[in-house]
């Protein structure tokens, strides 16, 4: 004998309540409306969790209706848009299952049979209450003959039926729960996907955030292979809120923290974590990655990578990526300012008004038009300071490793020194490749112009700040304007540095690209690339956790190895197989380091700025193949 699986309609098959729709076409225009569909809808659920009887219920509500026959056709329309989310993406399953399927509801067949026969749930199948109208067409109340007008009906209606087999409820009320109570129903699914009902969920077998946990319960066809509920995402670092409600939206499971977390802290919370969000002060060490049981995915809401062992990733399937143009605009405009305030003196004069001195003067104050700025590194920051430079009328010269196309008129040095010998103001915009440690010593500093401005929004390690404490107490620059340093607390408190009390020193704590605008870049795309991704056949990006075969379809083929922003990202096979290989591309570094492997391929067709796209992609698969039990084991964490 098989099984039999009873669904619930209300709130379960569909978002809503449906007389609480109704409710909002019938009473359009009454003055009273809002107050008399929150009386409804509080009968609603004093029935449902078995306060009053149901018969009580419908009765009080239908009063209140005050409904017409031909407003039935209005709430069909609108109910056909509000199917839950999990059902409309799972519809393959109720036409595969139909023979097994029955609707029990204390609804009406007037507007369920409708909806619900476009999942291929025939009328017979259907079991609901039916209206009675008067001569006018108007709704007086309900067949008291139906069996399931009367309290706790559904059990009498189910007991009917006289189901062989295993019989699964599934409903978002304690009213469903009774079948399982009077021993009609084997198991209770509490469906919380639209509504989270206590009393049901307290008495369930299974709480069901959606049906595609009750299809993976039962190794059903599905539309994901694994309930994205089940996968936990963990956000440090202050992530702007809408990544977290992206995410939830989504289905997945997702604890924020706003600051970082010491590797300690780090350990204790990620045994559980299949994703991992942070920004530039977490460090993902060997050691934080061996306590991760479940590990799939490392998301860097920012540019660099350093503060994740990427080998270490690699080696244990995790895929790593980065944002490398959230914030460009962010740290461009920061760039600028400081530009501006270093040579108009800026903040000398502001401290003496603060202190209750007038000092107007223009002694080495000038205008930034004509000067000449040199840009170290051109990658996505600095192309973008070299065009707004030349749009204020500076003069560019730019210096990289890497044969950068100038824009506009900027002009590119052949070596670091011929750069420094010609800029007014040196802005540096490397990566954060280890290899430019230190990079700007007394050396550097003792070949730039007498004067000059020197800019750091890079990395703090690639400056040594002693050597630059010296060049600007000697006279030797004129000023500069500091962003990062050698080493950075983890959260807000206390903070020491030799550049302090120095007049000609713009300080700032690490806020380059600490704008909300940067903030919420990343869920911006996110939210668009997530409307693209959707219309692919794969219905998605997907997660292949196992070897990916030579003849992998779009289903089969790893789907975030679309997730690579050409060269910019930082990608990983999950399943750490030996067909796709990694690779980092920092190209627009002044020491690019260049990692053994392949740029993966985009099997998607499109590619990903932004960590949180991936994120909410993790996970899920279209096509549920025979490698899903490999799968299923990596993703529960089993060893």
């Amino acid at each position: 004998m098989g099984k039999n699986y009873v669904f619930d309609f209300d709130s379960t098959l569909t978002r809503v309540e449906a007389l609480d729709v109704l409710a909002e076409i019938t009473l359009e225009g009454n003055p009273e409306k809002e107050s008399i569909i929150e009386q409804i809808k509080e009968i609603t659920n004093l029935g449902i969790d078995g306060e009053i009887s149901f018969t009580e219920s419908l009765e009080r509500r239908i009063r209140l209706l005050k409904a017409h026959k031909n407003d039935l056709a209005e709430l069909v329309t609108r109910l056909s848009a509000k199917v839950s989310p999990s059902i409309v993406e799972n519809r393959s399953f109720f036409s595969q299952y139909s023979e097994d399927i029955y609707v029990i509801s204390c609804g009406f067949k007037e507007f369920i049979d409708p909806i619900v026969a476009a999942y291929d749930i025939p009328s017979e199948k259907v079991y609901a209450n039916t209206f009675t109208y008067d001569q006018d067409g108007y709704i007086t109340g309900f067949d008291r003959m139906n069996v399931l007008s009367a309290h706790n009906g559904k059990i009498d209606c189910l007991k009917n039926l006289n189901l062989r087999g295993e019989i699964q409820v599934v409903g978002d009320g304690y009213s469903d729960y009774v079948m399982r109570e009077a021993g009609i129903a084997d198991k209770f699914f509490a469906y919380t996907e639209n509504v989270q009902r206590q009393k049901a969920m307290a008495h369930a077998d299974h709480i069901t955030p959606n049906l595609d946990e009750f299809l993976y319960i039962n190794d059903l066809p599905r539309n994901i292979s694994y309930p994205k509920h089940r996968i936990k995402v963990l956000l440090l670092e202050n992530v702007h809120p809408q990544a977290f409600e992206h995410l939830t939206t989504d289905g997945f499971t997702v604890e924020t923290v706003t600051s970082s977390l010491t590797e300690e802290e780090l350990i204790e919370k990620i045994k559980d974590v299949h994703v991992l969000g942070i920004r530039s002060k977490t460090q993902v060490t060997q050691k934080v990655l061996d306590a991760a049981e479940k590990l799939m995915v490392v998301g860097a809401f920012c540019i660099g990578t350093t503060q994740i062992d990427l080998m270490a990733c690699k080696k244990q399937g995790v895929v790593v990526f980065n944002a490398p143009y959230s914030n460009t605009r962010s740290v461009v405009e920061l760039a600028i300012g400081e530009i501006i305030m270093l040579m108009r003196r800026i903040f000398p004069r502001s401290t003496e008004i603060h202190n209750g001195q007038w000092n107007k003067t223009a002694s080495n104050a000038t205008e930034v038009r004509g000067k000449k700025i040199g840009i170290v590194g051109y990658g996505n920051i600095g192309k973008q300071l070299s065009v707004l430079c030349e749009a204020m009328g500076m003069q560019v010269y730019f210096y990289d490793i890497n044969d950068q196309l100038a824009l506009g008129n900027a002009t590119k040095c052949n070596s670091l020194n011929e750069l420094l010998a010609i800029a007014d103001v040196v802005s540096l915009h490397v990566d954060d490749n280890k290899a430019n440690t230190d990079l700007f010593n007394a050396d550097r500093f003792s070949r730039m112009k007498k004067g000059a401005l020197f800019i750091n929004l890079a990395r703090g390690f690639v400056v040594d700040i002693p050597a630059l404490v010296a060049a600007l107490k000697s006279g030797h620059l004129g000023g500069a304007a500091v962003d990062v340093y050698p080493w950075e607390p983890i959260g807000n408190g206390p903070f020491e540095t030799e550049l302090r009390g120095l007049d000609n020193v713009i300080l700032t704590p690490h806020i380059g690209g600490s704008t909300e605008e940067a903030r919420l870049e990343p869920e911006k795309v996110a939210d668009g690339e997530r409307r693209h991704v959707e219309g692919l056949d794969a219905h998605g990006l997907v997660v292949v956790l196992g070897g990916v075969r030579e003849d992998r379809d779009l289903g089969e083929a790893l789907g975030v190895e679309g997730l690579a922003d050409r060269a910019h990202a930082t990608v990983h096979h999950v399943a750490g197989g030996d067909d796709v290989c990694a690779s980092t591309g920092l190209d627009h570094g002044l020491a690019a380091e260049d990692l053994d492997g392949l740029v993966v391929e985009d099997d998607a067709g499109l590619r990903v700025h932004d960590p949180v796209v991936a994120v909410a992609a993790i996970g899920v698969e279209s096509h549920v193949c025979e490698e899903r039990e490999l799968r299923e084991a990596r993703l529960e964490g089993a060893q």
